[in-house]
């Protein structure tokens, strides 16, 4: 893969000096070039991905959330969304079934203590949640 990314650049500064700088091949061609250590780092190194596309894909729920937000109704309703939106990321940072851990603080909630609200906190609730059961 180097030797075809290496080919590759040299054709590109070779056309450079041909092309118009403001026509979209001069300008992907000087994008490119001014950049190309990044562009080509992953040829280099095996564990660099080609493309961003597993981060795009993890944050893609919350681009969608935020468009959502806009149609909340209120302020104060927008918060509470990008609340529970928060609370369903660190669900699945912390392998908690959201379903789950959701219908058992909501049914929990009322009668917890407030200094032992943090147990139903997603990253600590499965802990807590066999001492109570």
């Amino acid at each position: 893969m180097a030797p075809l990314l290496f080919e590759l650049k040299h054709w590109m500064s070779e056309q450079l000096p041909l092309v118009m700088p403001k026509s979209p091949l001069g300008q992907a061609i000087a994008y490119s070039l001014q950049r190309w250590e990044g562009l080509s780092a992953y040829a280099l190194h095996g564990q660099i991905e080609i493309d961003n596309n597993l981060a795009e894909n993890a944050i893609r729920p919350l681009a969608i959330g935020r468009k959502a937000f806009l149609f909340a109704g209120s302020h104060q309703a927008a918060e509470m969304t990008a609340a529970m939106y928060s609370f369903m990321a660190t669900c699945k940072k912390n392998g908690v079934n959201e379903q789950q851990w959701l219908t058992d603080v909501l049914e929990r909630i009322q009668s917890h203590k407030h200094k032992d609200l943090y147990q139903l906190l997603p990253n600590n609730w499965s802990k807590y949640r066999k001492q109570d059961v």
